[in-house]
């Protein structure tokens, strides 16, 4: 493993390991408050206990991303330091503003966890609130840094030169509005339909049934309105594409050759070579359709762009297809669930409904780690796009293959530790709360 692959290779195992604790402190907050706020309007202990179930269990994904997010904060200036010499004057205030809202989320989340029977019950819930808003600024600013990678502004290139530099035009780039609506749904459907399974599962094996039906029921409502919501962001998210990237898009296409009516394939096996996707199927027009409202519209093939500023088509195809696929089948299980709730109450309560909860546990964080290699993939070969390219961008010091091997050893242990913690916290919550078992004492948790 040469450095260059190397360093790219640590900042995606990085990445891809933050971004589900960043999802989840954008998310189960919300869910936390909301249950919260069932327990202050009904008084019923049931509530209470799942809103200290959850706020437990999001410190302990708290303290992990904590860890993840400032290795990957350090990993991008080591690895990448020419990339940060040049952009880190520019797009530095997104990230300085992720900072003021991570100690905010940090001090909100320690009044809450240590705040009961202390403050004002109406106070200890706003301080609930402000962690999920806080986590959420968090993910929406960071967004905004990405964005501006994919969609840079707020400078003059000049000879090789960064001038006039406008930080807040930067930050609000014309990517990051996009990008942060289709990752902040995104965050919602992954997380609501993890969470939701994972209590689904506790269902079908009769663990406490009644406190783990109130947590499905808050974590399955979130999990359908997000991944009804998903496609329209999709949208919005692959029209920009289109527009300010359009050779991304026909990437994640795998759209060769400039056509009109161009058809909207699925599935297949790209054949880079040859320029061709083999195995595929194409519907007509629909592609065209999805960038230009025109099922006639012509749209912009690989064919239009320089060989050296093809991204590999292969990976981001593959990764887009990966993402449509469980993103449609979450939209599928969120219409089914939303049908048995108005039309057929009875399949609330049939297993099989669980059973497709379970199912989707992961459907969520698959589709969006696969969007994200569609995103940073995508943008290849450049790191700050149409201005520094990645390889440009690389430390020149040696030896970067073993730090790789020495994260991800961390990523790994850590992964190890929170599976251990995560368990026990569930255990303790079902023995805890479980009406047959003779240590059933609620208010003891």
């Amino acid at each position: 493993m040469d450095d260059f692959i190397a360093a790219r290779s640590q900042m995606a195992l990085s990445l891809g390991f933050h971004i589900v604790f960043s999802c989840v402190g954008m998310v189960m907050p919300f869910m936390m408050a909301i249950a919260h706020y069932k327990y202050l309007k009904t008084e019923k202990e049931i509530y209470k206990g799942l809103t200290k179930a959850w706020s437990k269990g999001v410190a302990i994904l708290f303290a992990t991303g904590a860890v993840s997010g400032t290795m990957l904060s350090f990993e991008l200036g080591l690895l990448f330091p020419k990339f940060m010499e040049h952009a880190g004057p520019i797009f530095g205030m997104p990230f300085s503003l992720e900072g003021t809202a991570f100690f905010i989320e940090a001090i909100a989340l320690g009044f809450f966890l240590y705040g009961w029977e202390k403050f004002n019950k109406w106070f200890h819930w706003i301080c609930g609130v402000i962690v999920g808003i806080s986590g959420l600024s968090s993910g929406i600013l960071v967004v905004a840094a990405n964005a501006w990678m994919n969609s840079p502004s707020g400078f003059d290139y000049i000879n090789g030169e960064y001038l006039n530099i406008d930080p807040i035009k930067a930050m609000f780039n014309a990517a990051w509005f996009s990008q942060a609506l289709h990752m902040t749904i995104a965050a919602f459907c992954a997380t609501g339909f993890a969470v939701a399974g994972l209590h689904a599962y506790l269902i079908l094996k009769n663990k406490n049934i009644e406190f783990h039906k109130k947590a499905f029921k808050i974590s399955a409502t979130m999990a359908v309105i997000a991944a009804l919501l998903m496609p329209l962001s999709g949208d919005i998210s692959a029209k920009d594409v289109a527009k300010r990237q359009p050779i991304k898009l026909a990437a994640m296409e795998a759209h060769f050759k400039t056509e009109e009516s161009a058809p909207f394939i699925l599935g297949g096996i790209v054949d880079q070579k040859n320029e061709k996707v083999n195995y595929a199927i194409k519907i007509p027009g629909v592609l065209s359709f999805l960038v230009h409202s025109d099922f006639n519209k012509e749209v912009k093939g690989l064919n239009e762009f320089p060989r050296d500023e093809w991204p590999p088509v292969s990976i981001v195809h593959y990764a887009f297809q990966i993402m449509i696929t469980f993103g449609m089948l979450m939209m599928g299980i969120a219409i089914v669930y939303l049908f048995a709730k108005f039309f057929k109450k009875e399949w609330m309560e049939k297993k099989w409904m669980f059973r497709l909860f379970v199912c989707a546990t992961p459907f969520g964080y698959i589709a969006l780690e696969a969007g994200w290699t569609v995103t940073e993939v995508g943008r290849q070969p450049w790191i700050i796009y149409g201005v520094m390219r990645t390889i440009d961008a690389v430390t020149p010091m040696p030896g970067i293959q073993y730090s790789f091997y020495i994260f991800t050893a961390v990523f790994v242990s850590l992964s190890i530790i929170l599976v251990f913690l995560m368990n026990r916290q569930i255990q303790m919550v079902a023995k805890l709360y479980d009406p047959n078992d003779p240590d059933y004492n609620p208010k003891k948790y």
